[in-house]
């Protein structure tokens, strides 16, 4: 589809008015293209309303790297993701309205700086998801085009699985997005996603490859595992868990009300507060300082353990098959993630 010829035919208001970018998100042009993939989205009725909800506006301002966004330049929106994810539904699922609107919407219940603060306060993005998508401003879009909310919470939790969600240990299009998009903020994507994608397929909701773009995305997956037990994330990440857990104790600001801020906002709130101002200003102009180390430190020794929630791993299919049995040096590959480190200690200079 020619998203220049679509952008074109939009109707002029008089006056010479500026038409949008072809990448712009709020819905008033009749095709969206996705910068990575090179995929150009006739939006749906539904799809327009929901970019316009302030649900899906706050995705916006929201990094979906998290704190690592302070020492590296993995800075896209946690937007500019679900997009991507709407952009790969689109691509292999194109008349599925009940799908195309869960990728969309599976990404509302994320905290500022993304997975940084989950599990603070019990807060998890996966209920905050759920209870969004079954209220206002959601639910009356979801109704208004026919699309029950409680059927599309359902498909997020996997129920049936779909190529979102997918199946446990594979990779989903949810996840295939967030490596790609990743590797590529992170200068380690060698291939054009476009031609990644074109040596992609589904198979019973899993992503499939040949076995060189297999082994592509297995790289991938690794890499984005290494960045998440490095420096430059455990460090901002434990920071920034510790700033946040201080201003819940110091302030009126309840766990809910920290969960629906935006990135800018939780900054603002933090320079704001006697008790974080100082280290907020540290980690934001002063992150070299910040040391870290794996495991746990001697008790004379200054600072704080941090321990990662999770490493993600998911794995291709080659050729519809499971790598175990496809191709055993991949799957061990991905096997020796689980050696990476997941304790720590961090602390200033």
């Amino acid at each position: 589809m020619d998203s220049q010829t679509d952008q074109r035919s939009l109707p002029d208001s008089g006056g010479g008015a500026a038409s949008p970018v072809p990448t712009h998100v709020v819905g008033l042009a009749p095709v969206f293209t996705d910068p990575l993939w090179r995929i150009s989205v006739r939006l749906n009725p539904v799809e327009v309303d929901l970019l316009r909800t302030r649900p899906l506006r706050r995705l916006h301002f929201v990094a979906h790297g998290g704190a690592s966004t302070l020492s590296t330049l993995q800075s896209y929106s946690r937007l500019e993701h679900t997009l991507g994810v709407l952009a790969l539904v689109a691509h292999f699922r194109p008349e599925d309205e009940l799908l195309r609107a869960a990728a969309l919407l599976h990404d509302i219940g994320h905290l500022p700086m993304s997975h940084t603060f989950e599990g603070t306060a019990g807060l998890n993005h996966h209920a905050l998801g759920a209870q969004s998508v079954r209220t206002d401003p959601v639910r009356p879009v979801l109704e208004k085009h026919g699309i029950d909310a409680g059927t599309v919470v359902a498909l997020l939790d996997g129920q049936p699985p779909s190529p979102l969600t997918g199946h446990p240990g594979l990779l989903n299009l949810d996840h295939l997005d967030s490596y790609v998009r990743s590797g590529r903020a992170a200068g380690r994507l060698d291939t054009d996603p476009a031609a990644i994608l074109a040596r992609l397929d589904l198979k019973d909701g899993a992503v499939s490859a040949d076995r060189d773009t297999a082994a592509a995305l297995v790289d991938l997956v690794c890499a984005e595992a290494r960045l998440h037990t490095s420096w430059d994330n455990v460090g901002p990440v434990s920071v920034v868990r510790r700033l946040a857990r201080q201003l819940l104790d110091d302030t009126p600001l309840t766990p809910a009300e920290l969960a629906r801020l935006t990135d800018p906002q939780l900054w603002t709130a933090f320079d704001s507060c006697a008790a974080t101002r100082a280290e907020s200003a540290m980690i934001r102009y002063e992150p070299h300082r910040l040391h870290v180390i794996a495991g746990r430190a001697p008790e004379d020794r200054p600072g704080w353990d941090f321990s990662l929630r999770k490493i993600y791993s998911s794995a291709p299919l080659v050729d519809g098959e499971r790598l175990e049995a496809s191709a055993p040096g991949l799957a061990a590959e991905l096997t020796a993630l689980r050696s990476l480190p997941t304790d720590f200690h961090v602390w200033w200079s």
